[in-house]
């Protein structure tokens, strides 16, 4: 099966593979991480509040900042007041920013109390309303994100990709869960195609636990989406693009990156956080980015203990030296990790549905997301 290059709108992307919305995480360090390492086709800011926006807030300007080798760049805006929604992207099209995306699908309650996220789905012909009105307010394309629906009785998605197709979006990413569900279960496979049979002229993008190379093809080929976006899996593996790019055009799979590739990475990322951010600030968000790293590195609880306290570049390397040398009683002659303390695959998880031709899968009751209000999505 091939899986050709995507387009929306006005963006022709090289790959069909993008790197979704994470609040707190997906900020520009990452996203230059992420494009370095290659194989990224578009990626999406943090979700940005509109009105904050047009505010001038400086939270919001610095949630949307980039840089010369940061394109093509998507900004996700969340709000429910259709005017200021409109502003917002003409705002966002002034600067160069190449789409906006709607956030409909973030379950986080101070995002749904305002009539943002997925309260979205609950009211089709308001917020297709919206959509319209962005739309004809840009000549960047407008795109869409969402959850299958409120909960397992209410699976709105198919008939609100549809109210948006025809109010002018030109792309659907769904994640496959419901927002009752937040990130617990499994991902539904069945209600992703069901999204992709409802529209007619616009890609679908699936979401939602692509967390490697196997899991994006099978994502694709059991859904017919035409793309797929990846979240939380980019930080437990940010060379998963490059990786997954090369395994839809060759059906290879690379190795996973040896230790030393991971630590190279990860302090570069760190020099990015600090640049951006300045040293204090970039050294105490980085606390909570380390411990996903980690997670391939085996054995770990030395470091986790140790990188939530680091305040200075300085507290880093030490840190870092220490913890080299302690991670060695877990290597062989070689250098390797021990057979007991060996990497496991990364496991699928997505529903086995009866209407899902897709063979069975090892599949989790939940992931481990990032904790606070703020870091949901």
């Amino acid at each position: 099966m091939k899986f050709p290059p995507l387009n929306f709108g006005s963006l022709a992307l090289p790959t069909p593979l993008l790197l979704s919305p994470l609040a707190g995480y997906t900020n520009l360090p990452f996203r230059r991480v992420i494009r370095e390492l290659g194989g990224v086709g578009l990626c999406t800011t943090d979700l940005v509040n509109a009105r904050s926006l047009l505010e001038k807030n400086r939270k919001a300007l610095k949630l949307i900042e980039s840089s010369p080798e940061d394109t093509p760049l998507a900004v996700q805006l969340f709000g429910a007041v259709p005017g200021e929604m409109a502003a917002a992207a003409q705002y966002l099209e002034s600067i160069g920013v190449a789409s906006v995306d709607i956030n409909m699908g973030c379950p986080v309650r101070k995002v749904c109390q305002v009539g943002g996220g997925s309260a979205m789905m609950t009211e089709l012909g308001r917020t297709a309303d919206l959509v319209r009105g962005m739309v004809n307010a840009v000549r960047i394309p407008i795109t869409c994100k969402m959850r299958l629906g409120w909960d397992d009785d209410n699976l709105t998605a198919p008939d609100l990709a549809r109210a948006l197709e025809d109010a002018g979006a030109t792309a659907i990413m769904v994640h496959g869960r419901t927002r009752q569900q937040g990130f617990d279960g499994s991902v539904n496979l069945a209600g992703i195609r069901r999204v992709v049979a409802a529209v007619r002229r616009i890609p679908v993008i699936g979401n939602g636990d692509i967390t490697s190379p196997e899991a994006a093809r099978f994502m694709l080929e059991a859904t017919g989406c035409a793309g797929v976006s990846i979240g939380r899996g980019a930080f437990y593996n940010p060379w998963i693009f490059a990786h997954t790019s090369h395994y839809l055009r060759t059906g290879e799979l690379l190795p996973e990156p040896a230790f030393a590739e991971r630590v190279r990475v990860m302090t570069h990322h760190l020099d990015l956080m600090v640049e951006v951010f300045g040293e204090s600030l970039g050294c105490t968000m980085f606390r909570k980015v380390g411990p996903w790293y980690a997670k391939r590195f085996g054995p770990a609880s030395f470091f986790n203990k140790g990188i939530v306290r680091i305040s200075t570049l300085a507290d880093y390397h030490a840190l870092l030296a220490q913890y080299i040398e302690w991670r060695a009683q877990f290597l062989d002659e070689i250098g390797q990790l021990l057979p007991k303390y060996a990497l496991r695959p990364h496991a699928l998880n997505f529903r086995d549905d009866p209407e899902n031709d897709a063979p069975p899968v090892t599949q989790r009751t939940a992931i481990p997301v990032p904790a606070g209000p703020n870091e949901l999505w």
